[in-house]
C-alpha cells in the first residue's frame, strides 16, 4: 500500500509560477513512475507530467516549455514546478505513483488532488 500526500497549489495570478510536490511512503519495493496528471471539471483526468525513476520524463503537450519535474528517489518525491501559468492551467492535480509491490505486482496510486486556481 503507498500513501500520497500532496502539498503546495492554491491560487496563482497569471503569469505567476506554481510549485507542487508529492512524497510517497508505505511498503513498496520500488516505484517505477512518478508524477501529476490533471483534471477539470467534466472532463477526463490527462497525464501532464511523470517521471520514472531512471530519469525518462513524458511531458504532456500542456506541460511543455512552462513545466518541469524534478524527483527524489530516495524520498520518494516529486516536485513539479511551473512558470507563466495561464487560466487554462486552472485544474485539480493528482500526483500519481506506479509502484512495484511487495507481492511483486504493480499497482497504481493517486493523491487526493490539489486545486490550482490561475486568477486573471
Amino acid at each position: 500500500q503507498v500513501q500520497l500526500v500532496e502539498s503546495g497549489g492554491g491560487l496563482v495570478q497569471a503569469g505567476g509560477s506554481l510549485n507542487l510536490s508529492c512524497a510517497a511512503s508505505g511498503k513498496f519495493f520500488t516505484i517505477n513512475r512518478m508524477g501529476w496528471y490533471r483534471q477539470t471539471p467534466g472532463m477526463q483526468r490527462d497525464h501532464f507530467l511523470t517521471m520514472t525513476k531512471d530519469g525518462k520524463t513524458d511531458y504532456s503537450d500542456s506541460a511543455t516549455g512552462r513545466f518541469t519535474l524534478a524527483r527524489d528517489n530516495e524520498k520518494n518525491i516529486v516536485y513539479l514546478q511551473g512558470h507563466s501559468l495561464r487560466p487554462e492551467d486552472k485544474c485539480v492535480y493528482y500526483c500519481h505513483a506506479r509502484a512495484y509491490g511487495l507481492d511483486f505486482n504493480y499497482y497504481n496510486y493517486w493523491g487526493q488532488g490539489i486545486q490550482v486556481t490561475v486568477s486573471s
